[in-house]
């Protein structure tokens, strides 16, 4: 095909041309755009050898070989296997992490909406990105100390953030009374579980898997509709347990 380049020539491009600026020291919008795809694609297939061959079974020029660009080329980007996997960790980890924090930051949402949110957020990662965190897993042995206790950290955070967001649930009568760190590990679970059953381009869309789990989420921690409490606080939750005792006792014929 004419007035094209091959792929591998235009990593080499990428590669070569990624480190120009502008003349005043700061890179050019057309070299970061390159090294951007460059270091997708880099990811991408570090991933994949890493799956097929293990971490230790993987070498650079095994890498620079599938990028095709040469090993040299390849340390613009990054030094070595350890920095690349860490790269890659600290994408799965503290990404979905500085989104959680943002979402439940909002004032304008509520308990409910906020927990669709969380599910929305974790789901739209595991399945646009499935391999990585499947990587991530099955690395956990071979990450070094310092890694493995950042990645320790980020995984509480997450689920401190999930049960927080329960927590204010019950709180506001907007969920049932339930253990809220049990059922955030739940939801995690149900969350990171579809990193090895969803397959991209496969017979379900991302948005429906999406739409369907966010619902399942709220769906088994909602209170039923015209079933919440008047308010907040334990007054309102009082108010709403004698409810419930009178309807009982009509049902009873106490």
């Amino acid at each position: 095909m004419t007035g094209s380049a091959p792929k591998g020539a235009a990593r080499k491009k990428a590669a070569s041309s990624a480190s120009r600026d502008d003349g005043a020291g700061k890179p050019s919008p057309i070299s970061t755009s390159r090294r951007e795809l460059v270091e997708n694609e880099l990811y991408e297939h570090a991933t994949r050898l890493f799956a097929e061959r293990g971490f230790a079974g993987t070498s650079l020029q095994d890498i620079a070989d599938a990028l095709g660009i040469t090993r040299p080329a390849l340390y613009y980007y990054v030094k070595s296997k350890d920095e690349l996997l860490a790269k890659l960790v600290t994408e799965v980890t503290d990404g979905p992490l500085d989104e959680l924090g943002g979402l439940v930051a909002r004032t304008d949402l509520d308990p409910v909406q906020k927990l669709r949110g969380i599910v929305e957020i974790v789901v739209g990662r595991r399945v646009t990105q499935p391999e990585r965190f499947r990587l991530l897993i099955r690395s956990e042995a071979e990450l070094p100390a310092e890694l493995t206790a950042a990645y320790d950290e980020s995984r509480k955070a997450v689920l401190k953030t999930i049960a927080g967001v329960l927590d204010e649930g019950i709180h506001a009568g907007r969920f049932r009374p339930v253990e809220s760190r049990v059922a955030a590990l739940g939801v995690l679970g149900m969350c990171n579980w579809v990193a090895w059953w969803f397959h991209p381009g496969g017979r379900d869309s991302p948005e429906a898997v999406i739409d369907q789990l966010a619902e399942m989420a709220v769906g088994a921690l909602q209170r039923a509709d015209g079933h919440v409490p008047e308010g907040e606080g334990p007054a309102a939750a009082v108010k709403m347990l004698r409810q419930d005792i009178d309807h009982l006792e009509r049902i009873l014929d106490l």
